[in-house]
């Protein structure tokens, strides 16, 4: 399913943060990197319908985003905000449930298939073994897959993930990039990254800064690395070994 941001321009407390981005993200795996106040932020929660553009327009298959119903639009797009919002009460099961309330409403009784569901999202993050246990007790980056799972239970065909990584370990991090990788062909997954190493594991890479897309390209793109290079003033490098782009600090 394809998401497609059309010229959006957006202000953050009267400041400029945004400012004509264009992009189209189609099913894949495609990473959004950039320095610290690029906006890459702000623009997830711009193609996640969050927050309204000044200016622009996003469009979900075709289809303006503001057009599609708060229900159709939860079962087709899947949102993990930055450092997740938590209910500390709640265990980690509980939490991974609410991913199918697009689907049961918040009234309705799970069936066998949104039970079936949470399972296959607490076992893609690796959760399973807390479920009962409630999310005040659990370390961030437990909680952080807590929410990951939470954000797979929808079924959702496009995700929006930002910093998914936040408070995995090395392992878990390596994991989520291969979980981004088995959905990448059935799926549109678009996650920001601070980690330029695992963001060019992905197919495509947006950079921004300034407000601005400097680059959109496959990761293995020369012109893409350039860019990159640029737009972190010097202070990375990019080189090929083994085949593979990796990026390495200028120290």
């Amino acid at each position: 399913m394809r998401l497609q941001a059309s010229e959006i321009h957006a202000r953050l407390g009267g400041r400029p943060v945004l400012q004509g981005v264009s992009a189209r993200f189609d099913p894949g795996w495609t990473a959004i990197v950039g320095p610290n106040g690029a906006g890459k932020s702000t623009l997830l929660r711009v193609l996640a319908g969050l927050l309204q553009p000044d200016r622009g327009s996003v469009a979900l298959a075709g289809r303006a985003l503001a057009d599609w119903a708060a229900d159709e639009r939860g079962r087709a797009l899947a949102w993990l905000s930055q450092g997740g919002d938590t209910t500390g009460e709640l265990t980690a099961r509980e939490t991974v449930a609410l991913g199918r309330l697009p689907h049961t409403g918040l009234f309705g009784a799970m069936t066998p298939q949104d039970e079936a569901a949470v399972a296959r999202a607490m076992a893609l993050t690796e959760c399973s073994a807390w479920a009962g246990r409630r999310l005040q007790q659990l370390s961030g980056g437990e909680r952080q897959r807590v929410l990951l799972a939470r954000a797979l239970a929808t079924e959702a065909p496009v995700l929006l993930l930002d910093e998914p990584t936040t408070h995995l370990d090395a392992p878990h991090q390596v994991a989520l990039a291969r979980l981004a990788r088995r959905l990448a062909p059935t799926h549109t997954v678009v996650t920001v990254l601070h980690d330029l190493p695992l963001a060019l594991a992905a197919d495509r890479v947006l950079v921004l800064a300034a407000g601005r897309v400097q680059a959109h390209a496959d990761a293995d793109d020369p012109t893409l690395h350039a860019k990159l290079v640029a737009a972190f003033g010097g202070a990375v490098q990019v080189r090929t070994v083994d085949g593979r782009a990796r990026v390495l600090p200028v120290i």
